[in-house]
């Protein structure tokens, strides 16, 4: 069942004052249990990395004034596509891609289809034509989650030295 919550768009450029700080704070909460591992407590970087691009986009769900998670992303670069070092070959040539680097949702609002409708939430008027989003090959149950929503695994990529091995998963847009 899904839960209904309030979901609301950021958009780089004109992000709120505190606004990474509540990522952050989600992320700590989601990932209590190891964000003790290196690879984790650098998530700071990746939200300046990711929310100082023009092009960001986010979606972060609220229950009341509580942020309940979020999913965020931005288009990628041509010829910088997570995909380009697989064996996946788009259909007729489009690989315009929106790469979705974040879904999260704190615990407990789990299982209540909240990451889904944020999901769908962020990539509904996109433009491009595919969407990519990397899985830690340690979680099969997310890489299932993720295909039950349409994406396909079309390879295997490690995109820093201490990040894990993550499935590359991708699908089509319109």
């Amino acid at each position: 069942m899904t839960k209904v919550i309030d979901v609301r768009h950021y958009h780089g450029g004109s992000l709120p004052e505190g606004f990474k700080e509540m990522l952050i704070d989600v992320h700590a909460d989601s990932y209590s249990d190891v964000i003790h591992e290196e690879f984790n407590q650098r998530f700071p970087w990746f939200v300046d990395h990711w929310s100082d691009r023009k092009d960001f986009t986010c979606v972060v769900a609220f229950d009341g004034a509580e942020p309940t998670g979020f999913a965020y992303g931005a288009p990628l670069a041509p010829g910088r596509e997570w995909w380009r070092d697989t064996d996946f070959e788009p259909n007729n040539g489009h690989t315009g891609t929106f790469a979705v680097s974040e879904v999260m949702v704190r615990p407990p609002w789990r299982k209540l289809g909240i990451a889904h409708q944020l999901h769908e939430e962020l990539l509904k008027e996109r433009n491009e034509d595919l969407s990519v989003l990397l899985v830690d090959v340690t979680h099969p149950k997310v890489q299932n989650l993720y295909e039950t929503w349409g994406y396909e695994k079309v390879g295997e990529r490690r995109p820093f030295a201490d990040s894990p091995l993550y499935a590359v998963m991708v699908k089509g847009l319109g």
